[in-house]
């Protein structure tokens, strides 16, 4: 288990101080944090895997590509894995050319995970968005748990709307404006008050 990240206390407070709802839920889930997998490739990995399925089947797909993988999943032991080996872990025609394609970019250095960390949120997720089977909200998922950025705000993400709906007493799904407004609110530490809205469901 890694530390929470730095700013993690200061942003219960502030957090704390601004909202009611924030303070309550801060209150109730008082275990935890959110930590960092810290392996880009390997969340990408997770991430291409776990697309449009149940947790559980992604769990089951995920443990079969890593006995593959004989434990190492980085980008040359999955090159080097041919698509029907990953086609046999119950992956998709779609999902197998991702992970391929996404180890060749990784191999030739066409995709560099270590600039991302000089990026903008905005310009990290056109940047891995423009990697097969990643989009808006695979990136915003790879920069709260691999890169553990403060503000995320992912609003494609069914959990969160349906949390704010529930904790705010909103129709589903809830009105852009109040989105935007919460968004002001919680800045620059949407991603904490994400992961409480997400411990609250």
């Amino acid at each position: 288990m890694s530390k929470p990240p730095r700013y993690w206390s200061r942003a219960k407070k502030i957090l704390s101080k601004r909202d009611k709802v924030m303070a309550r839920l801060i209150l109730n889930y008082k275990d935890g944090s959110l930590i960092t997998r810290n392996d880009v490739f390997f969340s990408l990995c997770k991430s291409i895997i776990g697309q449009q399925i149940s947790v559980a089947a992604a769990n089951s797909v995920f443990s079969k590509f890593k006995f593959k993988c004989n434990g190492k999943i980085n980008p040359k032991t999955v090159n080097k894995l041919s698509t029907s080996s990953l086609k046999s872990c119950g992956l998709s025609r779609q999902k197998t050319k991702g992970i391929k394609e996404l180890a060749k970019k990784t191999l030739s250095k066409e995709f560099k995970p270590n600039l991302i960390k000089d990026m903008n949120d905005e310009e990290a997720i056109e940047y891995l968005s423009n990697l097969r089977q990643i989009g808006r909200w695979s990136a915003e998922m790879i920069l709260l748990f691999t890169f553990n950025r403060s503000n995320i705000w992912p609003l494609q993400d069914i959990g969160l709307l349906r949390a704010i709906s529930n904790n705010y007493k909103k129709k589903y799904l809830p009105p852009k404006i109040f989105l935007k407004k919460l968004y002001k609110k919680f800045s620059p530490y949407c991603s904490v008050a994400t992961w409480y809205l997400w411990r609250s469901i």
